[in-house]
């Protein structure tokens, strides 16, 4: 079964309305975090976490994924919730009622054919998997309101049309956000058909007081955004947790009852990037907006793409045979060939992206 995220549905954020916020930070004009008590986020509302325990940091564990370090600007942070509470991003009935009309529109879980999407990148399937980990890079991109785009890394189950997933990185999407800016996002999709982006309907649960899984990152000029984050499934509790690998910080989890398909590990893993055409047939950049060229640096990247196989083993994604997804005219993928660049260890990486048009297909 080919699986494909749900990458144009609801993103959604809300405040818990019923709960007053200790503290409020405004990161700029039209994006305000409240600081709401970890015990009373909206993730915990779902039916099936009920009895659920909040598990606070990952089980310890040999296969616990090492620190790095980046100087890179965009880690900054304007939020710190007090102790005991998470930030939980604002917004309006006008902004509900917005993502809600573009999820009618753009909503297409499994079809490989989607209309106006287009794909550079990697998986995987056989497994169990039970993590990946990756370095990657956006840039400020022209996206129009009826476009997006978007870098991801992803695991997913599927059986008899049954499926479950969970995906997360960065996105353009002015038509939800109402701006051009990159935003991180976490997806999930679990029993019965249900899920959504970030904590838009309740199952996510946030841990980090820092870090929000979704999260505007302001870039100047030509300026790129560097993300080194991975998906982690714990040994013990068996919950997938987002980690931030530089500055290392535990964002949060979707807990083992959310998922049917996944308890004992993912059967695919991917990563790459991902465009939604407009209405009228113009497909928007990815990447950088350049097709990948000799020399890593001169199209968006990913690089250290790690695999946590069978028995937590930390491993290449091209341990074992993979599949290059590519179905466009306008978009490229190279595979990488270099081991190191500078000092600096790549490890297994690829380079994609493209300006796209009108001529890109459907």
């Amino acid at each position: 079964m080919t699986l494909l995220p749900l990458l144009f549905s609801v993103v959604l954020v809300r405040s818990v309305q019923s709960t007053v916020p200790l503290r409020s930070f405004k990161v700029s004009e039209n994006v305000t975090y409240d600081c709401i008590d970890i015990y009373k986020q909206p993730g915990l509302d779902h039916p099936l976490l009920k009895n659920h325990t909040i598990q606070m940091k990952p089980s310890l564990s040999r296969h616990e994924l090492k620190n790095q370090t980046s100087n890179n600007k965009t880690y900054k942070t304007k939020i710190k919730c007090p102790y005991g509470t998470i930030p939980v991003l604002r917004n309006t009935k006008e902004f509900n009622t917005k993502a809600q009309l573009l999820a009618a529109k753009y909503f297409n879980p499994l079809s490989a054919d989607s209309p106006g999407t287009h794909i550079a990148g990697v998986k995987q399937h056989g497994g169990p998997y039970h993590g990946v980990e990756a370095k990657f890079n956006a840039y400020n991109l022209n996206i129009k309101e009826d476009q997006a785009s978007y870098s991801q890394m992803y695991l997913g189950s599927g059986h008899y049309g049954e499926v479950n997933f969970i995906s997360t990185g960065m996105m353009i999407n002015p038509g939800i956000f109402g701006d051009g800016h990159l935003w991180t996002y976490g997806f999930w999709l679990g029993k019965s058909g249900k899920g959504c982006y970030n904590m838009a309907c309740p199952g996510f649960v946030q841990v980090s007081n820092v870090v929000p899984i979704v999260k505007p990152l302001y870039l100047e000029g030509g300026d790129s955004a560097s993300l080194q984050w991975a998906i982690h499934q714990d040994e013990q509790t068996r919950n997938w947790w987002v980690i931030q690998m530089s500055p290392y910080t535990y964002i949060g989890y979707w807990p083992k009852e959310l998922f049917h398909l996944m308890d004992n590990g993912a059967t695919m893993v991917g990563v790459g990037g991902v465009v939604q055409a407009s209405h009228s047939g113009l497909s928007p950049p990815m990447g950088n907006g350049k097709f990948p060229a000799k020399g890593p640096l001169r199209s968006a990247m990913f690089s250290n793409v790690d695999v946590l196989y069978s028995k937590y083993e930390k491993g290449k994604i091209n341990a074992f045979p993979i599949e290059e997804m590519l179905d466009s005219r306008c978009y490229g993928l190279r595979i990488g060939k270099r081991v190191r660049f500078w000092t600096s260890p790549l490890g297994f990486f690829f380079n994609y992206g493209g300006p796209g048009g009108i001529s890109c297909g459907v």
